[in-house]
């Protein structure tokens, strides 16, 4: 029962409220509701000013929706107590009646209007037109920051749990302004009926009051007048109230705080422009005419203000010299250390310098912050976070990341070695945000244009005040050291096959030996040996299929093995093996998008196979390797409208040998076979391949 109740209070509520357009009121239940209507008007603007983000006060929408019935009930069963009582309506209206008029009901109604005309003309409507700009942007920034999502995902620096929370939060943010932009419609109309409402009081009760009660002008009009003020007053003041926290609502930025500790950091933060303030106040009073003792109390007092915040936001005198002091030990210190002359004369010394690091990161001098831990630099833990989540993924451990400064680099370029060689490049500023740019931006945001690195994508460099403008016009804005391990990230992803070597071959078989020793014993080495076991793994990174499964991959070599010797056929039969977890990789949502091949193309794929000694080869003439990759082009711009990587469906038999003539025009390109799509899974063809007639010569 008591379930039902909390299920069903509001429900009630609402219906009461309703109730109230029919029901006739007591004036002292009209009196206690009015107050209520006041408490709760003044509640939601203190909660709209205190909350963080919007969604703290998800409910604002459907309360507005409420309070304004609410409000129009009150109206309806105070007018049928002013016409109906001669104009007594309770104290509560007599009160604000008597309050704002003060015996002269002229004054009251000019106040009055000028209450109804300020919720009307400057809250209500800037409240709509700011609801209405929010709502749009809000939907049009959401393509942008699921992308924001989904590159933090991949790059490791959230799960998989905490991209689902921040998704939700995004179509909740949409949901919500959609939901406002609706309800102020909602407040507008209020406003219009309650100026109605307050004509009908005025002009009813005259005619009520002198042709039905008889009574004089003068004392009519100041019955009806008085009713009709306190009447629009006490209804005025609420909507006053629920409009200004409307328009709170819908201006409100996310921050670390309120609105209240928000305004008092932020001023406390410029107190220079404080104490320049009130300089210039207290030099206006020194003009003949101006209220001298007005302008010296109040520019005094922020002058004073603002020169104690100045002090207190400067450096100790002696600060300067200890932070000197502290730049200039590490110096001194250098000087003892040995030259490098007398270092490398002991020839143990030469050798350190043979072996080739797996991954190396080298920076310019402005991007240490980031990397040095004791100056706040989280790259390293970013990175933590990267291998972690790239071993649970695809079941390799990226081996450790060697990072050190490039005295021959720029101070803002960082680049990445993989086996000592140079794979890929970047600069970066550490001052400013990374926006990228949308297919159809709402407006042009100011910055440096430039290109993001990971994928290539047309961006600028903004500064940070401009980094809430530029998501609202749909950009995506990425932080300086997101950008750099995103770049990161999928240079690791490109050469995971590079990394791996004997050594970590024999790790993962040891690792698998633990849970499956008989499996590890019968087929590692007798089976496949190390070498051609490190070769399919290579071969199964090359192509992003994970090889966490280690044990399903290993049955699956010893049943191919059983038939063939060949390595591409044998990494085929295990590919087959790992259907499920490369349908997984590839679908989305029960759907895999795919480009497929014409029946007759597949026939001149197959027939163009030739075998020599050293193995099977594909041998397509340049005209038709030619369509093939020009179609494919063409078909990579629907992926990209799609936000997904081009795949290609293929035979199992022409699968490994299409993959790697494709990949040396395209390395973003998949190529799947029949056999590696599970049966649970639709497949949508994008496009087709299909060989074209050839031009007649004249």
């Amino acid at each position: 029962m008591r379930r039902i109740l909390n299920n069903s209070i509001i429900s009630l509520l609402v219906v009461v409220v309703v109730l109230f357009l029919v029901i006739p009121l007591r004036p002292w239940m009209l009196d206690i509701l009015i107050i209520i209507n006041i408490a709760l008007s003044i509640l939601i603007l203190m909660i709209t000013m205190n909350i963080k983000e919007t969604l703290e006060f998800s409910i604002f929408p459907s309360l507005l929706l409420i309070t304004t019935l609410f409000r129009l009930g009150l109206n309806v069963a105070s007018t049928r107590l002013i016409l109906s009582e001669n104009g007594h309506a309770g104290v509560v209206i007599a009160a604000f009646g008597n309050l704002i008029t003060q015996g002269n009901i002229v004054i009251g109604i000019l106040i009055f209007l000028i209450i109804v005309l300020v919720q009307f003309i400057v809250i209500t409507k800037g409240a709509e037109r700011v609801s209405e700009v929010a709502a749009r942007f809000t939907l049009d920034a959401m393509p942008g920051k699921q992308m924001a999502i989904d590159a933090d995902l991949s790059s490791g620096l959230i799960n998989e749990q905490e991209a689902r929370i921040r998704r939700s939060k995004i179509q909740k943010e949409a949901d919500f302004y959609g939901a406002m932009d609706g309800a102020t419609k909602i407040v507008k109309g209020d406003a219009i009926m309650s100026l109605i409402i307050t004509v009908i009081n005025f002009v009813a009760g005259l005619i009520i009051g002198m042709v039905q009660g008889g009574g004089d002008l003068n004392t009519v009009l100041a019955t009806y007048s008085i009713a009709t003020i306190g009447d629009g007053l006490v209804s005025q003041l609420p909507a006053l109230m629920i409009s200004t926290a409307t328009g709170m609502i819908v201006t409100r930025s996310v921050s670390d705080g309120s609105l209240s500790v928000d305004v008092i950091d932020q001023f406390k933060a410029q107190p220079r422009a404080i104490l320049a303030t009130g300089i210039i106040l207290a030099l206006l009073a020194f003009i003949p005419g101006t209220p001298t003792v007005p302008l010296l109390l109040v520019g005094g007092g922020l002058a004073v203000g603002g020169y104690i915040g100045d002090r207190r936001m400067s450096p100790l005198p002696g600060q300067e010299a200890q932070e000197a002091a502290a730049s200039a030990a590490p110096e001194g210190a250098a000087l003892q250390e040995p030259s490098e002359t007398e270092y490398y004369k002991d020839i143990n010394n030469v050798y350190s310098l043979l072996p080739v690091e797996p991954i190396e990161m080298e920076f310019g001098y402005s991007l240490i912050p980031l990397v040095d831990e004791a100056s706040g630099g989280k790259l390293i833990s970013r990175i933590v976070i990267f291998r972690r989540q790239y071993a649970q993924d695809m079941g390799f451990v990226i081996p450790s990341i060697r990072l050190r400064d490039g005295a021959a680099l720029g101070s803002n370029q960082y680049i990445i070695k993989i086996r000592g060689e140079e794979v890929a490049r970047g600069e970066i500023l550490v001052d400013y945000y990374l926006a990228l740019e949308p297919a159809n931006p709402a407006g042009e945001i100011d910055g440096i244009e430039t290109v993001e690195p990971a994928y290539g994508i047309p961006s600028r460099w903004i500064l940070p005040e401009n980094k809430e403008m530029a998501e609202i016009y749909g950009y995506t804005v990425i932080a300086p050291l997101t950008v750099m391990l995103t770049h990161l990230s999928e240079t690791i992803r490109q050469h995971t096959s590079e990394l791996l070597n004997r050594s970590e071959t024999i790790q993962l078989v040891e690792n698998l030996k633990k849970t499956e020793p008989e499996l590890v014993a019968d087929v590692v080495p007798n089976v496949i040996t190390y070498a051609n076991l490190e070769k399919l793994l290579k071969n199964l990174l090359k192509e992003g299929v994970p090889i966490r499964d280690l044990a399903t991959i290993l049955e699956a070599v010893t049943e191919a093995s059983s038939t063939t010797r060949d390595l591409d056929m044998i990494t085929e039969q295990v590919r087959a093996a790992l259907s499920r977890t490369i349908t997984r990789k590839f679908c989305e949502n029960g759907q895999l998008r795919v480009v497929t091949l014409d029946a007759e193309l597949e026939k001149k794929v197959l027939g163009a196979l030739t075998k020599n000694e050293h193995g099977v080869y594909l041998s397509l003439g340049p005209d038709v390797v030619q369509q093939i990759i020009s179609q494919l082009g063409e078909l990579r711009g629907k992926f990209n409208e799609l936000s997904q990587a081009p795949i290609v469906l293929a035979s199992p038999v022409i699968r490994v040998y299409l993959s790697r003539m494709i990949t040396q025009f395209y390395p973003d390109v998949t190529v799947l076979s029949f056999n590696e799509v599970t049966n649970n899974v639709q497949i949508q063809a994008i496009g087709n391949i299909a060989l074209q007639p050839q031009e007649k010569r004249a």
